[in-house]
Formats: structure tokens, sequence, C-alpha cells
């Protein structure tokens, strides 16, 4: 790969290692919302009686709200894995962007 061709790949690899990123800050800020949301539910459901109609609907709308928390946490961990691997390429890049570097020193030193 050329000196442009890696420095282009760098760009792009940065530029979806911040995208991820952000992705992941975004489940975790809704993740706090959501566990809010089931601790206030929680709340809510105690001062009605356990039988009431009350109680099973909030009761419901609890267990979507940790069927949601398990869909995020899904997500991210895939988001995870892909940052992992964009991050190891990125080293192997910018590996090869500093080889080409060295080479192009190196030969016009001689």
């Amino acid at each position: 790969m050329g000196l442009i061709a890696s420095q282009i790949r760098l760009l792009y690899l940065n530029q979806q290692r911040l995208d991820l990123e952000y992705k992941i800050q975004l489940i975790t800020q809704t993740k706090m919302g959501l566990s809010q949301s089931v601790s206030d539910l929680m709340q809510v459901g105690n001062d009605y009686d356990p039988e009431s109609p009350t109680t099973k609907m909030l009761q419901q709308r609890q267990a979507k709200l940790k069927v949601l928390e398990q869909k995020l946490d899904m997500q991210m961990q895939q988001y995870q894995t892909r940052l992992k691997m964009i991050e190891a390429e990125y080293q192997s890049c910018q590996g090869v962007l500093d080889k080409n570097i060295q080479k192009s020193f190196a030969y016009n030193a001689a």
C-alpha cells in the first residue's frame, strides 16, 4: 500500500472508531435512563396491591424495559467487538505506514 492509500485508510478507520465510540456512548446513556425507569416503576408498584391491574401493568412494562435493556447490551457487545477489530486494523495500517515512511527516507538518503 502506498503512503497516500495508507493515510486514507487510517483516516477512514479513525472515523469508524469515533462513530462506534459515539454509538456505545449513546447506548450507555440510554441504559442509564432505562435503569432509572425500571427503578421508578418498582417504587410505584410497591404502593399498589400486588394483585391489582395497575401492578400487573407496571410489571409488564418493567419486563418490556428489561428486554429492551438486553437488546441494548447485545448491540453494545457487537459495537465493542467491531471497535476492537477496527483498532487492530488501525494498528496494522499504522505499522505499514511507518514502514513506508522509513523506506522512503532510507531510499532518499542512499
